[in-house]
């Protein structure tokens, strides 16, 4: 899938420049970049070693994970979007994107992939949960229809905090009984 975006050059907020950017499935040869992603990342779900290599094991738990990568550089990966797949939910476990590429809408471009597949997939909805605190992610989340509906105490540490809960319904009843 390739989306094109009118994202603000870093050097003058009153440019625009049209940047593709390419979201698709990762492959194993993409975990060393994930992880990079990840370690620069201090709001990501830091992963062990282990448990990058078993995302593609045959026994591993069914996940879906979308990378984005600028069509200028086909060998970056620029982001990255990990969610489990459960029997008619989905849960987002990680996302990332590039500090260099952050507010360019790739976050954006992620989530509403992966909602598009989980969609496809036959989840009726997508879940997640997010630090109190995080606002950016936050805001991401709740402009691409996700909806708070719960906390879990004293959930993350170093430092500790509230996790917020996060759904997105894809299911609707248009009927009017």
């Amino acid at each position: 899938m390739r989306i094109t975006f009118d994202a603000p050059m870093p050097s003058c907020s009153r440019c625009r420049n049209a940047e593709i950017v390419e979201i698709r499935r990762a492959t194993l040869a993409d975990i060393p970049r994930i992880q990079a992603l990840e370690v620069q990342s201090a709001t990501a779900a830091h992963w062990s070693a282990g448990q990058y290599d078993t995302l593609f094991a045959d026994d591993a738990p069914q996940r879906t994970v979308l990378v984005a990568q600028n069509e200028h550089d086909n060998v970056q990966v620029i982001g990255f979007v990990i969610a489990r797949c459960l029997t008619g939910e989905w849960e987002i476990e990680n996302i990332v994107v590039a500090e260099h590429y952050k507010n360019r809408r790739i976050g954006t471009a992620l989530v509403r992939h992966l909602l598009s597949e989980a969609e496809a997939g036959g989840a009726s909805s997508v879940i997640l949960e997010v630090r109190e605190s995080n606002g950016p992610a936050r805001r991401l989340y709740e402009s691409n229809g996700f909806m708070a509906e719960g906390r879990r105490k004293v959930y993350y540490r170093d430092p500790v905090e509230d996790a917020i809960l996060y759904r997105h319904s894809l299911q609707f009843c248009d009927k009017i009984s």
